[in-house]
């Protein structure tokens, strides 16, 4: 735990509901700010035929993940769905931090809270908030070809993880993309000393 004080990377956490618009505010602020590497999950999901093994994710298998457990690998992880795990190796994160980086996560409410305990002030956890569950509801409908069933699961989902919202250090609220986006860039600018 020491040897993490002798690096001076920041370390930024994206959290929202599925749907908020998170990964599309990650993947620009990572064009917009070189010093940006963003942390590559750990899952024992199957991999998809697009995927690649240590960019996309690093697959692992159940009983790899649960040793790695074991072995106190993880900077946090989680059971998502029955015997599908996921979580942050703590070397992924000490290796781009070694490298002057500083580390970006775009994790469910749960791992980004326990991602900010580990680091404290290093740490900027962002929530990014949908104006409204209803208008979540249509994004996911808009975009998506998930079954109703689905898009109910997903709604009640975002409406917990909504609640958790004022544990986070910013509460992003993505109401229209390009403000969010200025907004986002304004906040991880100053957190990083970059603006």
């Amino acid at each position: 735990m020491n040897d993490r004080k002798k690096h001076h990377g920041k370390v930024l956490i994206f959290s929202s509901p599925s749907g908020a618009g998170k990964t599309t505010i990650v993947h620009h602020l990572l064009k917009v700010f070189p010093s940006l590497a963003f942390s590559v999950s750990a899952t024992t999901r199957p991999r998809r035929p697009h995927e690649t093994h240590g960019k996309d994710y690093y697959f692992l298998s159940t009983e790899e993940f649960l040793r790695k457990v074991k072995e106190g690998a993880f900077v946090e992880w989680e059971e998502v769905y029955e015997n599908t795990y996921y979580g942050t190796l703590r070397e992924e994160v000490d290796r781009l931090l070694a490298q002057g980086k500083n580390v970006v996560f775009d994790v469910d409410v749960k791992g980004a809270l326990n991602i900010k305990k580990v680091f404290g002030p290093q740490a900027l956890a962002i929530f990014v908030m949908p104006p409204s569950v209803e208008e979540l509801e249509k994004r996911l409908r808009h975009r998506s070809t998930d079954p109703e069933e689905s898009i109910r699961e997903r709604v009640a989902k975002a409406r917990i993880e909504m609640s958790y919202a004022d544990k986070f250090d910013v509460i992003l609220v993505n109401d229209r993309l390009d403000k969010a986006l200025r907004e986002a860039e304004e906040i991880v600018g100053k957190f990083i000393g970059e603006r």
